[in-house]
């Protein structure tokens, strides 16, 4: 793992690139990055937010939903891991808040991405998950389908949440790419087993 940070450090456009990496635990902790806090205060986050150039702000995912953001008028970027459970406790919205508060970010100034994760077609889910994102107030006729068992899209959860922040739709990128269909090209515990390899996605201010 720590050769292949290195690999990655080293083709990073820069000379002092530093790979802020937290440690997920699906929760709605948003840390905002300083120079103090780049080693330490990392354990339990699940988003990242900094002005600081050279931090690439990371969120390692097999399924789950990596988000990145970037003001294009105030230069902050945010990383986030929203699984399903960091949707339902819209870690998005926590996470666009702490820019407003933190640097004064508005939606209308944000380019949003939404990385490769866990599908419609694929995101099968028990009727607790499900009963959990209505009584999260989502519009289950959006992101929801039932076929033998409900699925849900998490990509579209998230889209709408940052339409409801006031990012412009075509300021959001969704990749489109399903991890536990492709598999072979990115991973998925869902489909690999909890073991199996993470894909880090990064965002940052160049120097």
């Amino acid at each position: 793992m720590n050769r292949n940070r290195e690999l990655l450090r080293s083709l990073l456009p820069g000379e002092s690139v530093e790979l802020v990496i937290p440690h997920q635990t699906h929760s709605d902790h948003v840390k905002v990055v300083d120079t103090i806090q780049v080693n330490t205060e990392l354990e339990g986050v699940d988003a990242l937010v900094t002005d600081i150039p050279g931090y690439c702000l990371c969120v390692s995912t097999a399924d789950c939903v990596p988000v990145l953001l970037y003001d294009t008028r105030k230069k902050v970027v945010a990383a986030i891991h929203a699984g399903w459970r960091g949707t339902v406790v819209r870690i998005v919205e926590k996470t666009v808040s702490v820019m407003s508060n933190q640097y004064g970010s508005q939606g209308k100034d944000l380019i949003a991405c939404i990385g490769p994760s866990i599908s419609l077609e694929a995101f099968e889910v028990g009727d607790e998950v499900y009963q959990a994102f209505c009584e999260a107030g989502f519009d289950m006729n959006q992101i929801a389908r039932k076929e033998a068992k409900w699925h849900i899209d998490l990509w579209e959860a998230n889209r709408i949440e940052l339409l409801n922040l006031g990012v412009p739709a075509e300021q959001i990128e969704v990749a489109g790419i399903c991890t536990y269909i492709h598999h072979d090209e990115f991973f998925s515990a869902r489909r690999l087993g909890i073991d199996s390899g993470r894909t880090l996605s990064g965002i940052m201010i160049r120097k």
